[in-house]
C-alpha cells in the first residue's frame, strides 16, 4: 500500500495541471500600467498568457471627458493591438474583457497618462477675454457725433463763428445801404441839373 501511494504521488508531479493552463490573464502591456507618456504611441498592445478569442474579446480605450480613443483590435497570437487616437492630455484607461478556455471571464484595465495633448474641452468654460476698446482715431459705437458747440456767456472757450441769425441779418442789410446811397446820389444829381437850368433862364 505505501508503494502504491508513492507511485501515485510521483505521477501527479509529472502530469501538468490542465485547468490552470486553461485560465487566461494579462501578462504585460505597452504602455505599461501607470506609465506617463509624452509621445503618443500609434497603437496600444496587450499581452496575455494564452491566445484570446476574437469572438469573445472586447477592448476599449477612453480618455479625458470619456472620449473614445481606440479602434478595432488586431489579434496576433497572444497579443492584441488597438489603434490609438490621442486627443487631450490626461488619463487614458484601456479596459479589456475576454473569456478563458475554461469559460472563466477575465476583466481588467491598464491606466496611463498622456502628458501632452490638446485641450480636453474647449467649450467647457466661456471666454473671459476683455472686450477690445475702440482706438483713439475711431468713434465708439453708439456715441453721438460732435455738433457745433455754443459757448455759454461765462465760458472761456467762446466760439468765433457767428450764429446763423447774425449771418443772415448782416447779409440781408447790405443791399438796403446800397439802395439808400443810390437814391441820395440820384437826388443830388437832379438838384444840380435843376439849378443849372434856372440860371440859364
Amino acid at each position: 500500500m505505501p508503494v502504491v501511494l508513492g507511485v501515485a504521488f510521483g505521477v501527479s508531479f509529472l502530469v501538468p495541471p490542465t485547468p490552470a493552463a486553461a485560465h487566461n490573464e494579462l501578462t504585460g502591456s505597452n504602455p505599461r500600467d501607470g506609465a506617463r507618456v509624452a509621445t503618443a504611441p500609434a497603437r496600444i498592445e496587450l499581452r496575455f498568457l494564452a491566445k484570446p478569442s476574437p469572438a469573445t474579446t472586447k477592448i476599449t480605450i477612453t480618455g479625458p471627458d470619456n472620449v473614445v480613443a481606440g479602434g478595432p483590435p488586431v489579434f496576433d497570437g497572444s497579443r492584441v493591438r488597438v489603434p490609438f487616437k490621442p486627443a487631450a492630455a490626461g488619463l487614458y484607461i484601456v479596459g479589456y474583457q475576454l473569456a478563458s478556455n475554461d469559460g472563466h471571464p477575465v476583466k481588467g484595465e491598464v491606466r496611463f497618462t498622456m502628458t501632452t495633448g490638446t485641450a480636453a474641452d474647449p467649450s467647457a468654460s466661456p471666454s473671459t477675454a476683455a472686450p477690445i476698446a475702440p482706438s483713439a482715431g475711431s468713434p465708439s459705437a453708439g456715441a453721438p457725433s460732435a455738433g457745433p458747440v455754443s459757448a455759454s456767456p461765462g465760458s472761456s472757450t467762446a466760439s468765433t463763428v457767428p450764429a446763423a441769425s447774425e449771418q443772415s441779418d448782416s447779409g440781408g442789410r447790405w443791399w438796403l445801404w446800397a439802395l439808400g446811397g443810390l437814391v441820395v446820389l440820384v437826388a443830388l444829381t437832379a438838384g444840380l441839373l435843376f439849378r443849372r437850368r434856372r440860371r440859364r433862364v
